[in-house]
């Protein structure tokens, strides 16, 4: 079996195809090397003449001679499917690292947009107190904030900009998007009285660019 068919591809049921004609082959050699022992184990080069030069009358010469001729056939057979074997097998492998390269490169190239499509952080949460509203909504200690609110890298310019927005949402919920381990986070954030100090019980910090 020549190269798939089309164009395509070798795949390693090609190369399963292959293995099964190569041991077809080896069985048939066998069988001609067999048919040549029972012939008073007459191999490949004995003669088949007598010493006087005539035919031999104790074998079967025209048996002999086709088991001969089919054993150089199919020997000749057999090492161009053993070619054959090799090529597909070489093939198969450096389609399976390609693959894999083609795999790493589409994950990194995926990551390297994700990081170029996230938003610049203006600001960043540094400390959470436990059961305050900021904790019970999600927000973490090192979240990058990129929208609090109505504020964003384009408007913000200082702490103050993010404790008018609260103090106009009290008991509203507000959308924050935070950056959170290399991904956009969305979190709704209700600022409220509760048993600790101002209506989040967070601490943030602006982040120096």
């Amino acid at each position: 079996m020549a190269e798939p068919s089309g164009g395509r591809p070798v795949t390693v049921s090609d190369v399963q195809q292959l293995v099964r004609r190569k041991d077809e082959i080896e069985a048939q050699i066998k069988a001609c090397y067999e048919l040549l022992e029972g012939q008073k184990g007459v191999g490949m080069h004995e003669p088949l003449v007598d010493a006087e030069g005539f035919p031999r009358a104790d074998i079967d010469l025209y048996q002999v001679r086709t088991a001969r001729h089919n054993i150089i056939c199919l020997q000749n057979d057999h090492k161009a499917l053993m070619k054959q074997v090799e090529e597909a097998l070489h093939k198969l492998h450096a389609r399976e690292k390609e693959k894999h390269a083609k795999d790493e490169a589409e994950a990194l190239a995926e990551a390297m947009s994700q990081n170029q499509s996230l938003p610049q952080a203006f600001a960043k949460v540094n400390a959470v107190t436990p059961g305050s509203p900021a904790s019970i909504s999600g927000l973490q200690v090192d979240d990058e904030i990129v929208e609090f609110g109505s504020v964003n890298v384009n408007n913000f310019q200082n702490l103050q900009n993010i404790a008018t927005v609260v103090q106009h949402s009290e008991g509203r919920p507000l959308s924050v998007t935070v950056i959170r381990g290399g991904r956009r986070v969305h979190v709704g954030l209700t600022p409220k009285r509760w048993a600790g100090k101002g209506l989040l019980g967070c601490n943030i910090i602006p982040l120096q660019r």
